[in-house]
């Protein structure tokens, strides 16, 4: 017997009033933002420092899977079903079979995206799941500021037609790397993505405009919207109002108020 509650799982995100556009989500939820301030916090170091990683991507895993991915209608005995002709579960739920592929944006992207990785091979059909990998670093001039990407490499495990591909980048400071990661999956690997996400603990103003600019199509999901070095009237106002006047990134390009070097932090390596 099928029970209407579960018939239609209508879900929408929580998120803090913006004019970024539909494409930005800047998730509103006391409990991560909390732990994502204690990870910002100079005392937060490892081991204790992966397990909020781990806490954080788990939310915005979530929140990607709750509004994007498929959704299937089941009939499946529970284990009381020998117990009772009516120990079955009818309803809707996520599809097992359906594509995703997260990119280890190396060195940041590592362990947030090996998170994802487990976290949907567990959700999904394991075998439609795979773990890219890409290997790239800011170019800097002699001042410290970024002029640019440097890739080194990538290790892309077949095509992405019809595949969600999601990129959990901790920190979307500038926006170069990512865009350029993302003109490298449109042009050089084949297949269409029926989407692609990206998943961030932290962005900028400059990072949504670059992204917006180059790639309207990749819809962004962060927890906090950085914008410390913004005028005083833009942090008065709703953000993305006076984006003249917004600003988050320092003169080497770095989020403010932001986290530190994330990259450095994450894997107690700092070089």
């Amino acid at each position: 017997m099928k029970d209407i509650q579960f018939s239609d799982l209508d879900y929408h995100s929580c998120e803090f009033e913006h004019l970024y556009g539909e494409k930005i989500h800047l998730i509103k939820n006391p409990y991560l933002l909390s732990l994502l301030t204690k990870f910002s916090m100079p005392f937060m170091v490892q081991p204790i420092l992966n397990m909020v990683v781990k806490e954080l991507y788990t939310g915005l895993v979530n929140e990607a899977v709750n509004n994007h991915f498929e959704r299937e209608q089941i009939c499946v005995d529970t284990r009381m079903k020998p117990l009772n002709p009516n120990g079955q579960f009818s309803g809707e739920v996520i599809k097992n079979d359906q594509r995703v592929v997260t990119v280890n944006l190396a060195r940041s992207g590592t362990f947030p995206s090996h998170l994802c990785f487990e976290q949907l091979s567990l959700l999904l059909n394991p075998e439609f799941v795979r773990q890219d990998h890409f290997y790239l670093n800011r170019k800097t001039n002699d001042n410290g500021e970024v002029i640019g990407v440097d890739a080194s490499g990538s290790k892309i495990g077949g095509d992405v037609e019809d595949a969600i591909v999601l990129f959990p980048d901790p920190m979307g400071a500038t926006g170069g790397s990512l865009c350029h990661v993302v003109d490298y999956y449109k042009n050089q690997v084949e297949g269409k993505a029926k989407k692609i996400i990206s998943l961030n603990l932290i962005v900028t103003p400059e990072f949504v405009r670059k992204l917006s600019s180059e790639h309207p199509d990749v819809e962004i999901y962060a927890l906090r919207m950085d914008r410390g070095l913004s005028d005083k009237k833009a942090l008065a106002s709703i953000p993305g109002k006076h984006p003249e006047l917004e600003s988050g990134l320092n003169e080497i390009q770095y989020i403010v108020p932001g986290a530190g070097g994330v990259g450095e932090i994450l894997n107690n390596s700092y070089v």
